[in-house]
């Protein structure tokens, strides 16, 4: 039944992961995680040994952590649109009565980002939480000592307070943990030294995971400290020794320097693909044998939620679902799975050359970090040829290809395209004319094309083809009507040499090769 499940997976180590996470985490139909934009989750990684093969994956990629934003809202607002964006994710699967567990690193609701999909879902349908170990209570652990006894009080603090707020709090504080680290170290440690605490503080950097680290605060290098690291003042004081680790000084030098060179030698050896395929418009048939022999030895499946579902799903094959607004996002994580040794494919629609996923994850491959990972593309069956061969022949002729969307490129640039499209006498096909939020550009695009063509000339209006739902008809320009048209329909806007005429099965449309004299 369908059900969100908030799932504390613990601080980092998979075997702190609880026996009813693991459970919930098995049984999910839906497993959704968050990620910065380099694409790697580590809730996923905690979770990955309780996966079971074929499980849908929601990944939901942040569009800004701590770099700066040109979102209108700023960085609150580009965050508020992001949290609002995977809500409606999550919300279609819940009301297509699918479960899903959303982790949540150490307890979902403790400093967590679940809380946020809580508050936009719990109210619309049933939840649960299931708690987790927190980073506090495994720092404690690994410094062997206890935060607080007695009538002792623990302050939980955050390393974004200013300077001044943590000292006064430091300062009154019987025992403190401070958290969300990162770039707020400085910060901190002076904090830590104000309030008189600095000698009595330790350093905790992913507590519990093989890459643990403690340390006193005092000689913690504050261009090394990762935001997984906490700060800790015991309120009695420790009765036993405290493990700290080897810090990396001057002598260890050579041989980290030694460890990184070996690292990447490897890394270099196991360097899988990238494969950008197109599958088609819909229909199964339209996907190529090239394309499905790509799908069947790919170890990890890319893409756009709705492309990725229509992906068989095959034992041990890892999914990565993202919102279609993350293009580069998604072109980064693909080509850093590969990096890494896996054999991605990043799936389309249509051909994936043409307003598809090609050109982000080529652009993207540009970057230094990726000139090593093969990349290869795959082409597929366009959706403007789909729809015109359910009519015919209209682009029989020259013919350009245009997109609405005024989200990469602003509108002024596509009304001078279609213009002088238009005043080319060529037909074209129009992709992506509307959405939910984009309803106006289809009656603007008419009225521009209105200038340079005749009324009578005939539009194809294609909706779903190859798909359940399949709809193709043609009419004429002056009809054209924007409520018609929907962010899955395609449309082809004849010449003036298109022609329309009445034959078995329905109309049929053709652009002449020829003109007159």
């Amino acid at each position: 039944m369908s059900k969100l499940w908030g799932v504390g997976l613990g601080p980092g180590d998979p075997e702190l992961v609880t026996v009813k996470a693991a459970r919930i985490i098995g049984a999910a139909d839906v497993i959704a995680f968050h990620s910065a934009k380099h694409g790697r989750s580590i809730s996923r990684a905690i979770a990955a040994p309780y996966m079971r093969a074929g499980q849908l994956e929601e990944h939901l990629v942040y569009p800004v952590t701590t770099e700066t934003t040109d979102h209108p809202g700023g960085y609150q607002g580009a965050i508020d649109e992001f949290y609002e964006t995977a809500a409606a994710r999550l919300a279609e699967h819940l009301a297509a009565g699918r479960s899903v567990a959303l982790l949540a690193a150490g307890d979902p609701l403790f400093y967590s980002s679940f809380m946020h999909m809580h508050r936009r879902l719990a109210d619309r349908f049933d939840t649960e939480i299931i708690p987790g170990v927190t980073s506090v209570s495994a720092a404690s652990a690994a410094l062997g000592t206890p935060l607080v006894e007695g009538d002792q009080v623990l302050s939980v603090l955050p390393g974004t307070m200013s300077t001044e707020e943590l000292t006064r709090r430091l300062r009154d504080a019987d025992a403190a943990a401070i958290m969300k680290l990162g770039r707020t170290y400085p910060n901190v440690r002076q904090a830590l030294a104000d309030s008189g605490r600095l000698e009595d503080a330790y350093y905790v950097e992913r507590a519990s995971s093989t890459k643990q680290r403690v340390l006193r605060a005092a000689d913690v290098d504050e261009a090394s400290v990762p935001y997984f690291a906490i700060t800790v003042v015991p309120g009695p004081t420790p009765a036993t020794r405290i493990p700290l680790s080897d810090n990396a000084s001057t002598d260890s030098l050579s041989a980290v320097t030694e460890s990184v060179a070996e690292s990447v030698a490897q890394q270099a050896e196991s360097i899988g693909e990238v494969v950008v395929v197109g599958m088609g418009p819909g229909a199964q048939d339209w996907t190529t044998p090239e394309v499905a022999k790509a799908l069947a030895e790919a170890t990890d499946i890319v893409g756009y939620t709705t492309y990725v579902n229509r992906v068989p799903e095959r034992a041990g094959q890892r999914r990565h679902a993202s919102d279609n607004k993350v293009e580069s996002e998604r072109a980064a994580m693909a080509l850093d799975l590969a990096k890494h040794g896996a054999k991605v494919v990043v799936v389309s629609s249509g051909d994936p050359g043409v307003f598809a996923m090609a050109a982000a994850v080529i652009e993207e491959s540009a970057d230094p970090q990726w000139r090593e990972v093969p990349v290869r593309v795959l082409p597929g069956v366009t959706a403007a040829s789909a729809v015109a061969s359910r009519m015919g022949a209209p682009l029989g002729h020259d013919f350009a290809m245009l997109s609405l969307s005024d989200r990469l490129k602003p509108w002024e640039t596509v009304a001078q395209r279609i213009s002088a499209v238009a005043a080319a006498d060529m037909a074209f096909a129009v992709y992506n004319p509307a959405s939910t939020q984009r309803r106006w550009q289809v009656a603007a695009m008419r009225d521009l094309v209105l200038e340079h063509r005749k009324p009578e000339t005939p539009v194809v209006i294609g909706r779903d083809v190859g798909g359940p739902a399949e709809s193709v008809r043609v009419v004429t320009l002056a009809e054209l009507d924007p409520e018609e048209v929907d962010m899955r329909t395609l449309l082809i806007v004849g010449a003036s040499t298109t022609t329309v005429f009445d034959a078995a099965g329905g109309p049929r449309v053709y652009t002449s090769r020829r003109y007159g004299s």
